[in-house]
Order: C-alpha cells, then structure tokens, then sequence
C-alpha cells in the first residue's frame, strides 16, 4: 500500500505542476508583462515626472517619532479667480502627539509646487502666530491657506521640533507627507 500512496503522491505534485503551468500560461495576457499594462505603467511614471501633484491625494498622514501630521486640502471657489490665474487652496493641520515627552513646535518649513513645477521654500516661527506645546496623547489643530497661480499643486515640508522635558534640547524635525491642492479636490473630501 505505501507504494502505491507514495506513487499517487508523486503523481499528485506532477499533475500539480503541470496545472500550475497551464494556469500561468493562461494567465499570460494579464499580467504586468502585457503590452497595455507595460504601457499603463509607463505613462504613470511620466505622468509622476511631469505632473507630480496629479497622483496625490488631498490629505496626507505621517508620523516621525510619534509626533503624527495629518493634513487635508480644499480649494476656496469664493476666494479664487481662475481668470486671473489665482487659486486659493485652505488646508487643515493635526498634529498629534503619540511619544512619551512633550514637544513644542518652533518654527515651519513648506515646500510649494505649481502645477508649472515652480517651487517656493517658507520658512517661518511656529505656526499662525503660536509656538504650541504639544504634550503626550493631545493635540494640536490649526488652519491655513495657500495661494496658487496654477489650478494645481502640491505642498510637503516639516516642523521643527523640541522637546521641553529638559533645557538646552536638540530641535528635530517631524515630516509633513505630500499632499496635492487641486480644484476639483479627491474621492475623500470628508473633513479631518
């Protein structure tokens, strides 16, 4: 008996095999090796060189050493004028703080793109007009804008960070994610 099961077996992994095979061949004309989804693929990664904004979401979420930023976009209808090639985009901030020491935030750092590609660096003291003491499990909520002379766009950058536990502390910064502004907005315009 134990031949034959061992025969069985082996003749089980081959029809196995040739299955699998068969499967994969079949297969063939949807995988990622297929002429269009070559293509599809191609075009999105020029889509990213030319157009990095487009592939972004209106929200962003990252967390660098338990600080969390959450971001999110809206366009301002009310106070654009598309004629004049002025876009005003409003963007909500949370910051909260997951780590086990209390942090203040000193100053802001934004990178901003047009859909032109230009890019615009600012700098500034802590945000609207506050340098927050974050302590843990709270947070921080505040809002702004930004103008843009493209009806799209993208913004990234950091907050610099200390933590207040001990004087004379290293300042750190905390990533804020790329998020795009965009006048037709995304999928998940729910609030924060």
């Amino acid at each position: 008996m134990p031949v034959f099961f061992s025969l069985m077996f082996e003749e089980s992994i081959a029809m196995k095999g040739s299955l699998k095979a068969d499967i994969l061949t079949s297969m063939r004309p949807y995988s990622i090796s297929s002429v269009p989804l070559m293509d599809a693929a191609k075009y999105r990664d020029e889509l990213m060189i030319l157009a990095p904004h487009s592939l972004l979401k209106c929200s962003s979420d990252a967390t660098t050493l338990g600080i969390r930023v959450q971001v999110r976009s809206v366009y301002i209808e009310s106070r654009s004028q598309p004629l004049k090639g002025k876009f005003f985009f409003a963007y909500r901030i949370r910051i909260t703080n997951n780590s086990q020491r209390a942090v203040q935030l000193l100053r802001r750092h934004w990178i901003v793109t047009d859909a032109n590609g230009r890019t615009e660096n600012v700098w500034g003291v802590g945000v609207v007009g506050e340098q927050p003491v974050i302590f843990p499990k709270t947070g921080f909520e505040y809002s702004s804008a930004c103008p843009l002379n493209t009806p799209n766009g993208r913004m990234e950058g950091d907050f610099e960070m200390k933590h207040i536990d001990k004087v004379g502390s290293s300042t750190f910064n905390i990533a804020i994610a790329p998020f795009s502004l965009s006048i037709l907005g995304d999928d998940n315009d729910a609030p924060l």
